[in-house]
């Protein structure tokens, strides 16, 4: 039995703060232009990164949206209630971004020519990331007992299901030249290589002098500084700041000061197990 904080939607627990049955048909019947572009994340993957810089790498590096429009707005989430509201004020191209996986995209989005983003990070770091944002977020269940909340991400009684099955779901889009793989690590290690591969990717020819630019405004340092971007406008009856940062640590690695040794076999032996016999390879050990 799942509490009141969610709707069940294809068998994936959605926070009723966000999503509504109206949203998500919404969702489903959203009109894709061949222009737009969707960064697709499982939470805690990297979204607010992305909603930082796909609007500056699509204008040319312009800083005004990144300082005037909170992120929500200037790259909405495809199936949150909002965006009915604000559809109307995105200019083409449109950048969104979707925790959703690949088969409960729009049909609309399968016939055209959208490209597509996926920022896969390593799901020990997410499983640390999401056990702080339950903490904070108001409209989600409380995680309990770190050991505990290991055992309901495994099992994906969070928010967007398993882990591994929305990998899956991405890894197997049949999307050809229309899908970019890339990961948080190596946005975290080198970010301007990171923008310009996005750059290339949505043939955007920015100046090395650009992306340098892009890189540094869109810094963890940045975003963390910027209200436009760092969810402190939130009322703090729906995110309680003093309970954990929204933007943590911004780091890679860090489930290494959480996870214990009992903890990390069971993990890793069941994300092995969702993952065996796929024809796909993760970018880092899991060990």
């Amino acid at each position: 039995m799942y509490s009141s904080k969610y709707i069940q939607y294809h068998g994936l627990l959605l926070s009723t703060a966000a999503h509504s049955q109206e949203s998500l048909e919404y969702a489903q019947n959203f009109p894709v232009q061949d222009t737009d572009v969707f960064a697709v994340t499982y939470p805690k993957s990297g979204t607010v990164w992305m909603q930082e810089i796909l609007p500056l790498v699509l204008n040319g590096g312009d800083l005004t949206p990144i300082h005037t429009i909170r992120n929500h707005d200037r790259v909405p989430w495809l199936e949150f209630k909002r965006l009915a509201e604000i559809v109307d004020k995105l200019t083409s191209p449109r950048a969104l971004v979707t925790h959703l996986p690949y088969n409960l995209m729009p049909l609309s989005f399968h016939a055209s020519k959208a490209k597509v983003i996926y920022v896969m990070r390593n799901p020990k770091d997410i499983l640390v990331s999401s056990y702080y944002f339950h903490q904070m977020a108001a409209f989600l269940d409380n995680p309990g007992t770190f050991d505990e909340f290991v055992d309901k991400f495994l099992e994906g009684r969070v928010p967007f299901g398993k882990w591994t099955e929305h990998v899956k779901s991405w890894k197997h889009a049949e999307l050809a030249d229309r899908i970019l793989f890339i990961t948080y690590e190596e946005m975290v290690q080198d970010l301007p290589t990171s923008i310009r591969r996005i750059s290339d990717f949505l043939c955007c020819n920015l100046s090395e002098d650009v992306i340098q630019k892009i890189a540094e405004h869109c810094s963890f340092q940045s975003m963390k500084a910027n209200t436009m971007s760092n969810f402190s406008l939130v009322p703090k009856e729906y995110m309680d700041s003093d309970k954990s940062p929204f933007l943590r640590k911004g780091i890679a690695g860090d489930w290494k000061n959480h996870l214990g040794l009992e903890q990390l076999v069971r993990f890793v032996s069941v994300i092995n197990e969702e993952l065996k016999g796929e024809n796909f390879s993760l970018p880092w050990s899991l060990d």
